[in-house]
């Protein structure tokens, strides 16, 4: 699998977007991007009108839902691609997202869906974020169905405010309109308020979704469990409320499309983990690590509720820095404020400072703190190290404890200044910590 290269570009746009006046940058930008969406589409022969296409869209959970309902697929008997935030699958073939975005540009998502259709797939499911959709990277691609998670306060600045946020993912809709397949899905998560707007979409089905479908539920830490609809038990091993949320979303679609409940209750049955996504990492320690994307202040929120309510005796640590410079500086003391509030031990560190003092960064979230003074350590390894032998120190007093990696999730940089990145990986830097502390511990037992 291979998708157009886009480094080189971006540094041509970065020498541009400083020789011109911004303004003009700004007001050529929508043309550039709708021109490069529309020469694509004719370039890769429209590939989207030779699959059922799927677009997630919303705040929370598109990444989740895109593996979901690519699972549900490929248990139907399906070839299925998918593009998220997390991997590019055809098949069973999967690479990692290294473009630090959801859906990369240069003709890369039309690239995709023709690489998926060579290799023989019928279903492609595919995550929008705004950004791609107010840069058109949709334009061409003919969707079948969309879906809608939910829409909460991001990306603000970048849009101009919560209306003109919303316009952009609702453009996803007015695109499924304007598909000329049929019938057209819209599945939309009716608990959130935006949703009336999303099912006004003039298509043929309409499948709202609630966690009234679901009840009775239960969630922990693990899993979840609940009645479909009053009628097939599901047993899930995805923790949180927010994954009994994703989960009902490719329920919704998956009902709408004929697949049965028997199918689709095996296939999420044994699901595993999705990548960055309130994923376990796992060494032998006596206690719990946890990785997960969660960079807005609902997203902490419910991630870190998962972990305290699971069992409320517990330690629970956190390790975040809020979003990344020059952006949504709103959130930064918010996000402080809830770690302050469910957690015992909290560092604040680096994350994707960009062209920000990192300084700067983590004083903002600081301020949200009250009850307690978090560490700062903005070396985000020595961060991750300090948090996993506080979590050990705890385990040995005989006291459950749970750390929380925040905010990079599966990305694969740390964004420095002037387009610099450092090679990342969460997991893997808390997985090579992690072999270090207890290989300290099994040398101090000797």
């Amino acid at each position: 699998m291979t998708l157009a290269p886009s480094s080189k570009l971006e540094s041509v746009l970065r020498v541009i977007k400083r020789a011109i006046p911004s303004r003009v940058f700004t007001a050529l930008q929508p043309m550039y991007h709708l021109t490069l969406a529309r020469v694509g589409a004719v370039l890769y022969q429209h590939p989207s009108r030779k699959l059922f296409v799927v677009a997630v869209t919303g705040t929370k959970g598109k990444s989740t839902t895109t593996e979901l309902v690519r699972t549900l697929f490929t248990a139907s008997g399906y070839k299925t691609a998918s593009l998220s935030t997390i991997q590019f699958c055809i098949g069973d073939e999967c690479t990692p997202n290294r473009y630090k975005m959801t859906v990369p540009g240069r003709f890369a998502l039309q690239q995709f869906l023709r690489e998926a259709v060579d290799a023989g797939c019928t279903h492609a499911v595919v995550e929008m974020s705004s950004e791609g959709a107010r840069q058109f990277r949709h334009i061409g691609v003919d969707f079948d169905a969309l879906i809608f998670t939910n829409l909460q306060r991001e990306h603000l600045e970048s849009h101009g405010g919560m209306e003109q946020y919303a316009q952009a993912k609702l453009s996803l809709a007015r695109a499924l309109e304007a598909s000329p397949k049929r019938p057209r899905y819209i599945v939309a998560n009716t608990d959130d308020a935006y949703s009336k707007e999303f099912l006004q979409a003039n298509v043929e089905v309409r499948a709202p979704f609630s966690l009234a479908d679901a009840e009775p539920y239960t969630v922990d830490d693990t899993s979840v469990r609940f009645l479909y609809k009053r009628g097939t038990l599901f047993s899930v091993p995805l923790p949180g409320l927010f994954n009994l949320r994703n989960i009902l979303g490719s329920l919704a679609l998956g009902s709408a499309i004929g697949i049965p409940e028997e199918v689709m209750r095996k296939a999420l049955e044994h699901v595993a983990s999705v990548a960055g996504r309130a994923e376990r990492v796992e060494r032998g320690q006596a206690f719990t690590v946890v990785v997960d994307y969660a960079h807005t202040p609902d997203s902490l929120r419910a991630l870190l509720e998962t972990y305290r309510n699971a069992d409320a005796a517990r330690k629970l640590i956190c390790i975040m820095g809020s979003t990344g410079g020059g952006r949504d500086q709103w959130k930064r003391p918010e996000m402080g404020t809830i770690a302050d509030e469910l957690c015992d031990s909290v560092y604040l560190t680096n994350e994707d400072p960009y062209d920000e003092d990192p300084q700067k960064i983590v004083a903002a979230i600081a301020k949200g703190f009250s009850t307690q003074t978090p560490t700062i350590i903005l070396d985000r390894r020595e961060a991750i190290a300090t948090a996993l032998r506080e979590a050990q120190s705890i385990h040995e007093r005989g006291i459950d404890a749970v750390v929380c990696l925040t905010g990079k999730g599966t990305d694969p940089y740390i964004m420095g200044p002037n387009g610099t990145k450092e090679p990342w990986s969460d997991k893997r830097v808390a997985e090579e910590e992690l072999e270090k502390l207890l290989h300290k511990e099994k040398t101090a037992v000797r």
